[in-house]
């Protein structure tokens, strides 16, 4: 027997400059933390378009999509959703390698992020910061060929 469940596929960017990664700070349903600039793709958007668009709307920066660094799945149980529905939840995200190639920093108004900073590498361990974060930046070091890492 299969289990319904609903599906969000998503697409984040890695964007990392002299030592330092953009991340934006995720504030909803009361859960926060730093996360990856990205987000869920729009009805039959393709995830590099997404990708762009959910960095400029969180970041303010215009950036280049580069290579698919890997994917990533996470489940939550109905219980333990945010929007109240029952049945399982299934985030599938694609995780990109970006560039600022234009634009500035800004906040997102009336998103899921209040602001967005750039962070130096050595402090993320000690941020308040979302599994995603980690992910990224262990898909960037590693490069795992088939884009998905192994347990740790």
């Amino acid at each position: 027997m299969s289990i319904e469940f609903d599906t969000r596929a998503a697409a984040y960017g890695v964007v990392i400059r002299d030592q330092e990664i953009l991340l934006a700070y995720w504030k909803e349903n009361g859960k926060e933390g730093w996360t990856l600039p990205g987000g869920g793709l729009d009805l039959g958007e393709h995830p590099v378009d997404g990708c762009r668009r959910e960095i400029q709307e969180e970041t303010g920066y215009d950036a280049e999509i580069g290579i698919m660094l890997g994917a990533d799945v996470g489940h939550w149980r109905g219980e333990d959703r945010f929007d109240g529905l029952d049945r399982d939840f299934q985030a599938f995200r694609l995780i990109y390698e970006a560039n600022v190639i234009g634009g500035e920093l800004a906040h997102e108004i009336g998103g899921s992020t209040t602001h967005a900073a750039w962070i130096p590498l050595h402090e993320v361990p000690t941020l308040n910061r979302v599994s995603l974060v980690d992910v990224g930046l262990r898909l960037h070091r590693e490069r795992p060929l088939n884009g998905k890492l192994d347990a740790v």
